[in-house]
């Protein structure tokens, strides 16, 4: 079997479209021997890709703006969509149904601050008309950090992507109230990367052929069956919590339509970052996307 060494900046059930053409047997069945890793802290997924370390990663459109933003051109182009939504909730310390985001002004939040979740977490105050510096912020760390602060009593709210929000509902330690997806709507959050040069290569098209499947199948599937194929790679979460969080995503919109990044949402992903100011200009969708392999 052909080997192909996949690698992601971050890993969460939100990923299901990708972990699953390995857990799924999607790849398998295309002909792959599929490695999985994740994206080593202070590292960039396009290094991996220059160096030809690995052959695709989960990244985001954002990715590729910092080095536009330089003058130089990215090492590695997005050809397929993951998600098209946040994956981020914001879970409070007891069931609101009534929640609205006013209700964060003056309390403590540990955020994700980490770029693109950040950035989004902003973008959807302001659509909602929350002043984000009317917030007081806690900065944790990095997602385990940030669950372990809320379990020990920091903050009002925690700023999470799945699964750990829904771990927490279910241990009655936090209550979801809020999806920072919804609050924004459709935008380029997570797509894969590739070289052009392997992109090129029938190894390529059979990728992008069992992704497709792939996807489609997160979108469709009974989230207990998702679940049950990809427990392996979350040990540490229920899988009745892991089936939910797929659910959720499923309801969402996080994986519906075709796996061509779309222009629209690419632009809306620029007008988050142009909120923060993270970039500079508008950085043309043809320096960034490619089709997919046919």
């Amino acid at each position: 079997m052909a080997k192909i060494r996949i690698m992601a900046s971050r890993h969460s059930a939100f990923y299901s479209p990708l972990i699953g053409a390995i857990a799924g047997g999607f790849l398998k069945a295309a002909g792959f021997e599929a490695s999985y890793a994740v994206l080593p802290a202070g590292k960039n997924v396009q290094d991996f890709i220059g160096a030809g370390e690995i052959d695709v990663a989960q990244s985001a459109v954002s990715g590729s703006w910092a080095p536009l933003e330089r003058g130089q051109q990215p090492r590695a182009v997005h050809f397929a969509q993951i998600n098209q939504r946040d994956g981020f909730f914001i879970c409070a310390r007891r069931p609101d149904p009534a929640f609205t985001w006013a209700k964060l002004a003056g309390k403590e939040v540990i955020v994700d601050g980490v770029g693109q979740p950040l950035a989004m977490f902003k973008y959807a105050a302001h659509r909602q008309k929350l002043d984000f510096s009317s917030i007081k912020v806690i900065d944790a760390g990095g997602p385990d950090s940030m669950e372990a602060a809320f379990r020990s009593g920091k903050g009002d709210y925690v700023h999470l992507q799945g699964p750990y929000p829904q771990q927490l509902q279910h241990e009655g330690i936090g209550h979801v109230v809020a999806s920072v997806g919804q609050a924004i709507g459709p935008v380029a959050f997570s797509s894969l990367v590739a070289s052009r040069e392997w992109l090129k290569t029938e190894a390529a098209r059979a990728f992008t052929g069992a992704y497709r499947e792939s996807r489609k199948w997160a979108l469709e599937a009974d989230p207990a069956r998702i679940a049950a194929q990809e427990k392996q790679y979350f040990p540490g979460t229920d899988p009745a919590v892991l089936a939910e969080t797929i659910r959720t995503y499923q309801r969402l919109g996080s994986w519906t339509g075709d796996i061509v990044v779309e222009r629209a949402h690419y632009e809306t992903a620029l007008d988050v970052f142009l909120h923060s100011k993270l970039i500079t200009k508008r950085h043309p969708y043809e320096s960034v996307v490619v089709a997919p392999p046919a």
